[in-house]
């Protein structure tokens, strides 16, 4: 019998996790769950005879995988798979998959929840902005992409796509505007949201140089990977230029100093928390629990990242 283990310190919600149950042991599997561990030997006993798991944010490194002697296949229940060691993974023939679209709404919406907040100084009472008519590009035109589109579109504003993935043609038929590139998509949007994942190409590409380049009544939403921007870059930006706000999920290392020097100019949500929503929790765990049967009972990979 295959043994599923779902493995996180950051807990799924309980309905989640019932339904995720009911889809394992339906298929025939032992269900096994670790929440809220607080020792990583925790999770190396744990995942030594699973031939399957399922993990949020938690790290899955050459030594977890590793300890795994019987592990096949590995499902983040997110899109973002950074915290799961691919090289190993693919080294030892473990798939390693994703579930992508899943918390993508949630992200979005998030977003928005933070831009309103700045553009409208923090509710303080004091006048603000409004979104309408702005300029908003979108970095990473994935799943997430298109619903900042659609929100975007709802508070009127113009929009401009920027993705290895978005061909202008494609840009044409949505009605936003193509960005070749990332020095296009900065030089003319107001306020920019990056969408993109952590890796050789993107880690430290949000630099000095790029944020300058954004019109006056600059805001920058990050809802991505911390490491996509230079942080002592976007520290000399918000001290050059006061009308330059930042606004993360991701909160930088250098948080503390960004808080108490441009106050009302940066804000960070407590954790990373854009899929920190019921539905998006259900959605990505039942995923993943699906992708896990249609790997073993039908040998589906369709969302194999390695």
């Amino acid at each position: 019998m295959k043994k599923v283990l779902v493995a996180t310190v950051k807990p799924f919600a309980s309905e989640a996790i019932e339904q995720m149950k009911a889809i394992v042991e339906a298929a025939g599997f032992e269900w096994q769950l670790l929440e809220k561990y607080s020792d990583k030997a925790e999770l190396l006993a744990a995942v030594a005879d699973a031939n399957a798991l399922i993990v949020r944010s938690d790290q899955c490194d050459a030594e977890v995988l590793n300890a795994a002697s019987e592990l096949e296949i590995v499902v983040r229940a997110g899109a973002g798979y950074d915290n799961v060691d691919i090289e190993t993974a693919r080294e030892r023939g473990i798939v390693v998959m994703n579930t992508p679209g899943q918390n993508s709404n949630a992200v979005a919406e998030l977003t928005f929840g933070l831009l309103l907040n700045l553009v409208r100084n923090g509710f303080n009472g004091t006048a603000g902005t409004e979104l309408l008519g702005k300029t908003f590009g979108i970095m990473g035109y994935g799943n997430i992409g298109l619903h900042l589109y659609r929100i975007a579109k709802g508070f009127g504003m113009d929009v401009t796509g920027c993705s290895p993935t978005l061909s202008p043609e494609q840009a044409k038929e949505q009605g936003i505007r193509y960005a070749d590139g990332p020095i296009d998509l900065f030089s003319s949007s107001q306020i920019i949201s990056l969408n993109i994942p952590s890796n050789h190409e993107t880690r430290g590409l949000i630099n000095h140089h790029l944020m300058m380049m954004m019109p006056k009544g600059a805001l920058l939403v990050n809802t991505a990977r911390k490491e996509i921007i230079k942080e002592d870059d976007l520290e000399k930006v918000l001290e050059e230029r006061e009308d330059f706000c930042y606004a993360a999920d991701v909160a930088p290392d250098n948080r503390d100093v960004l808080e108490q020097r441009f106050p009302g100019r940066v804000l960070f949500t407590a954790k990373k928390m854009g899929a920190q929503t019921a539905e998006a929790n259900i959605n990505a765990g039942t995923a993943a629990a699906s992708q896990i049967v249609g790997f073993f009972q039908k040998g589906d990979t369709t969302f194999k990242v390695n």
